[in-house]
C-alpha cells in the first residue's frame, strides 16, 4: 500500500467524538465524494422537501467504507452499500450538513474534521522517501478556494493551481505536511512521515559533507601537481640549488611528498612552519617558475 493509503487507512479509524464534528466530516464526504454531483453547484440540488440521493464514488473504497460506517452508527438514513448510495432527507441536509456544504464551519474541531473527510475522497500524498508533496483534486474551482482557505487558516501554506481539468491545492513544505497530518488526526502517519524526514536530512546532511571533502582533496590534488610542475621546471632549468635554502628546502619536500597537505609539509620542516609560511613558499616558486615560462 502506498503511503498515500496507509493515511486513508489510519483516518478510517479516526471517529469524532461529538455529533457535529461528525456531521462535518461527512459533509466533506458529500460535497467531494458525490460523483453525480461532483461538477454541479451542489446547493442548488437541495429541495425542499423529499429525499436527495447521494452517489458516492465506488472506487474510492475509503470514503465509501467511512460514510456508510459514520452514517450506520450516527443517522438513521437509507444506505445501499452495493450501488454506493446514501438517501437523505432532504432536511436533513439542510440543517446539518449545510455547514460544511457551505464553508461555513465556525468551530475549529469541525474544520479538523472537514478536512478529514476532503482528504479521504480527493486527498492525496507523495512517498515521503521521495519527494514531499500533499494535494486534494478538486472538479470546481470555489470548492478549491474553500479547501485553501481552511487550511491556510491553520497558518499552513496553501495554494491552487491549475492541472488539465482539476483545481489542485497543494502543500510542498515537510514541516507544512506534518502540520496537516496532525490537523486530520493521522498521527501515526506523522511520525513515519517525521522518521522519513529525520533520515532524508540526515543522508542529505552527509552527502553535502563528503562532496565537500571531495571537492577540498580534488583542490588540493590539483594545487599539489601544479606546484610539483613549478618546481621541475625549475629544476630542469635553473636547478634547485641555485635557489635560497628556505625554498630549495621546500621544493624538495613537495617533491618527495606530492600529496602531502600544506600542514603535513609545514610539520616536516625543521624547524616546523605553518600552513601560511608553507604556502607562501610555494607562491614563491610558483612566481619564479612563471616569470622562466615568460
Amino acid at each position: 500500500m502506498s503511503f498515500s493509503g496507509e493515511v486513508k487507512e489510519e483516518l478510517l479509524k479516526q471517529y469524532a467524538s461529538s455529533v457535529h464534528c461528525i456531521y462535518a466530516e461527512l459533509s466533506a464526504i458529500v460535497l467531494f465524494g458525490d460523483r453525480q454531483r461532483v461538477k454541479a453547484d451542489y446547493l442548488k440540488f437541495l429541495p425542499e422537501n423529499g429525499e436527495i440521493t447521494v452517489f458516492l464514488n465506488t472506487e474510492n473504497d475509503f470514503v465509501r467504507r467511512k460514510a456508510f460506517t459514520l452514517c450506520k452508527k450516527n443517522i438513521n438514513i437509507k444506505i445501499d452499500a452495493e450501488k454506493g448510495q446514501l438517501i437523505f432527507p432532504a432536511e436533513f441536509i439542510r440543517e446539518h450538513l449545510m455547514p460544511g456544504l457551505s464553508g461555513r464551519l465556525e468551530r475549529q474541531c469541525c474544520r479538523r474534521a472537514f478536512l478529514r473527510g476532503a482528504f479521504l475522497s480527493i486527498g492525496s500524498m507523495s512517498d515521503p522517501g521521495k519527494s514531499y508533496h500533499l494535494e486534494f483534486d478538486c472538479i470546481r474551482e470555489e470548492r478549491a478556494k474553500l479547501l485553501r482557505d481552511l487550511i491556510v487558516g491553520f497558518d499552513i501554506p496553501a495554494k491552487i493551481a491549475l492541472r488539465k481539468k482539476y483545481y489542485v491545492v497543494y502543500i510542498k513544505e515537510g514541516s507544512a505536511i506534518c502540520d496537516m497530518l496532525n490537523i486530520i488526526g493521522a498521527h501515526v502517519s506523522l511520525m513515519d512521515f517525521e522518521n522519513y524526514r529525520i533520515v532524508k536530512e540526515v543522508r542529505n546532511s552527509v552527502n553535502r559533507k563528503v562532496n565537500c571533502e571531495t571537492a577540498n582533496i580534488a583542490k588540493t590534488v590539483n594545487a599539489a601537481a601544479g606546484q610539483v610542475r613549478d618546481i621541475m621546471l625549475i629544476q630542469q632549468t635553473r636547478g634547485l640549488g641555485n635557489l635560497p635554502k628556505n625554498l630549495r628546502e621546500m621544493a624538495e619536500l613537495r617533491l618527495e611528498h606530492q600529496e602531502a597537505t600544506l600542514q603535513e609539509l609545514g610539520e616536516l620542516l625543521k624547524p616546523p612552519v605553518g600552513k601560511s609560511g608553507v604556502n607562501h613558499r610555494l607562491r614563491k616558486l610558483s612566481e619564479i617558475a612563471e616569470s622562466m615560462r615568460k
